[in-house]
Protein backbone atom coordinates (compact mmCIF):
# COMPACT_ATOMS: atom_id res chain seq x y z
CA UNK A 1 0.00 0.00 0.00
CA UNK A 2 1.38 3.68 -1.11
CA UNK A 3 1.49 5.99 1.59
CA UNK A 4 0.64 9.62 0.39
CA UNK A 5 1.54 13.06 2.22
CA UNK A 6 0.40 15.97 1.36
CA UNK A 7 2.64 19.46 2.18
CA UNK A 8 2.39 23.13 1.11
CA UNK A 9 3.83 26.33 2.09
CA UNK A 10 2.83 29.12 4.25
CA UNK A 11 0.78 31.03 2.22
CA UNK A 12 -0.48 28.22 0.40
CA UNK A 13 0.29 28.95 -3.44
CA UNK A 14 2.76 26.25 -3.76
CA UNK A 15 0.85 22.14 -2.87
CA UNK A 16 2.70 19.19 -3.21
CA UNK A 17 2.26 15.43 -2.43
CA UNK A 18 4.70 12.78 -2.22
CA UNK A 19 4.08 9.16 -2.70
CA UNK A 20 6.39 7.14 -0.03
CA UNK A 21 7.16 7.50 3.58
CA UNK A 22 9.87 9.88 4.03
CA UNK A 23 13.13 8.51 4.62
CA UNK A 24 16.37 9.35 6.27
CA UNK A 25 15.01 11.69 8.85
CA UNK A 26 17.26 14.51 10.16
CA UNK A 27 17.69 17.84 11.85
CA UNK A 28 20.98 19.31 10.09
CA UNK A 29 22.60 21.90 11.93
CA UNK A 30 24.76 23.74 8.93
CA UNK A 31 24.86 26.93 8.71
CA UNK A 32 23.41 27.14 5.66
CA UNK A 33 19.99 25.19 7.13
CA UNK A 34 20.13 27.13 10.33
CA UNK A 35 20.17 30.22 7.59
CA UNK A 36 18.08 28.66 5.13
CA UNK A 37 14.86 28.18 7.95
CA UNK A 38 15.80 30.75 10.54
CA UNK A 39 16.30 28.29 13.29
CA UNK A 40 18.41 26.46 15.11
CA UNK A 41 18.47 24.02 12.94
CA UNK A 42 16.15 22.52 9.48
CA UNK A 43 14.51 19.00 9.38
CA UNK A 44 14.22 17.05 6.70
CA UNK A 45 13.30 14.01 5.01
CA UNK A 46 13.95 12.11 1.42
CA UNK A 47 12.12 10.46 -0.93
CA UNK A 48 12.70 9.38 -4.27
CA UNK A 49 12.11 12.40 -7.25
CA UNK A 50 9.41 10.07 -8.62
CA UNK A 51 7.70 10.48 -5.32
CA UNK A 52 7.34 13.94 -5.12
CA UNK A 53 4.29 15.94 -7.42
CA UNK A 54 3.97 19.47 -7.31
CA UNK A 55 -0.17 20.00 -7.15
CA UNK A 56 0.25 23.55 -7.16
CA UNK A 57 2.55 26.72 -7.96
CA UNK A 58 5.59 25.05 -9.90
CA UNK A 59 5.81 28.35 -11.20
CA UNK A 60 5.95 30.16 -7.85
CA UNK A 61 9.00 28.11 -6.70
CA UNK A 62 12.29 29.32 -6.99
CA UNK A 63 15.47 28.05 -6.89
CA UNK A 64 19.01 28.91 -4.95
CA UNK A 65 22.33 27.00 -5.57
CA UNK A 66 24.09 26.96 -2.27
CA UNK A 67 26.95 25.04 -3.59
CA UNK A 68 28.37 23.46 -6.62
CA UNK A 69 26.20 20.37 -5.92
CA UNK A 70 22.88 21.26 -3.73
CA UNK A 71 19.71 23.55 -5.18
CA UNK A 72 17.54 24.62 -2.33
CA UNK A 73 13.90 25.52 -3.23
CA UNK A 74 11.55 27.43 -2.08
CA UNK A 75 8.03 29.79 -2.09
CA UNK A 76 8.56 32.64 -4.16
CA UNK A 77 5.44 35.11 -2.25
CA UNK A 78 5.89 33.70 1.44
CA UNK A 79 10.10 32.43 1.40
CA UNK A 80 8.59 29.12 2.68
CA UNK A 81 11.62 26.41 2.72
CA UNK A 82 10.09 23.59 0.69
CA UNK A 83 12.75 21.14 -0.48
CA UNK A 84 16.76 20.70 -0.95
CA UNK A 85 18.34 17.97 -3.34
CA UNK A 86 21.79 17.34 -4.88
CA UNK A 87 22.21 17.96 -9.11
CA UNK A 88 24.62 15.68 -9.35
CA UNK A 89 25.88 12.42 -7.74
CA UNK A 90 25.03 9.35 -5.78
CA UNK A 91 21.43 10.83 -4.46
CA UNK A 92 20.92 13.20 -7.38
CA UNK A 93 17.63 10.32 -7.79
CA UNK A 94 16.37 11.83 -4.13
CA UNK A 95 14.98 14.96 -2.79
CA UNK A 96 14.42 16.21 0.80
CA UNK A 97 11.21 17.89 1.85
CA UNK A 98 11.07 20.27 4.64
CA UNK A 99 9.14 18.57 7.22
CA UNK A 100 7.54 21.58 8.36
CA UNK A 101 5.86 21.96 5.94
CA UNK A 102 3.64 18.68 5.97
CA UNK A 103 -0.07 18.91 6.28
CA UNK A 104 -0.38 15.28 6.84
CA UNK A 105 0.40 13.92 10.13
CA UNK A 106 3.82 11.71 10.09
CA UNK A 107 5.21 10.13 13.15
CA UNK A 108 8.54 9.15 12.11
CA UNK A 109 10.47 6.03 12.80
CA UNK A 110 13.81 6.93 13.46
CA UNK A 111 15.20 10.63 13.57
CA UNK A 112 18.90 11.52 13.98
CA UNK A 113 20.83 15.20 14.45
CA UNK A 114 23.51 16.14 12.22
CA UNK A 115 26.43 18.44 11.47
CA UNK A 116 26.06 19.15 14.83
CA UNK A 117 29.89 20.30 14.65
CA UNK A 118 28.06 23.27 13.26
CA UNK A 119 25.01 23.97 15.82
CA UNK A 120 23.87 27.28 16.80
CA UNK A 121 26.12 28.26 20.08
CA UNK A 122 22.65 29.02 22.00
CA UNK A 123 21.11 25.64 21.15
CA UNK A 124 21.53 23.02 23.49
CA UNK A 125 20.37 19.12 22.10
CA UNK A 126 18.35 17.40 24.74
CA UNK A 127 16.89 14.53 23.46
CA UNK A 128 18.40 11.15 22.77
CA UNK A 129 18.67 11.41 18.63
CA UNK A 130 22.04 9.95 17.43
CA UNK A 131 24.23 12.53 16.25
CA UNK A 132 27.06 13.07 13.89
CA UNK A 133 29.00 15.82 12.46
Amino acid sequence: MIEYFHGSCLCGVVKYEIRSRPKALSHCHCGQCRKGHGAAFASYGSVLRSDLHLAQGTDDIKSYSSSAAVIRQFCAHCGSSLFWSKSQGEYADWISIALGTLDTPFTPEKQKHIQVISKAPWYEIQDSWPQSD
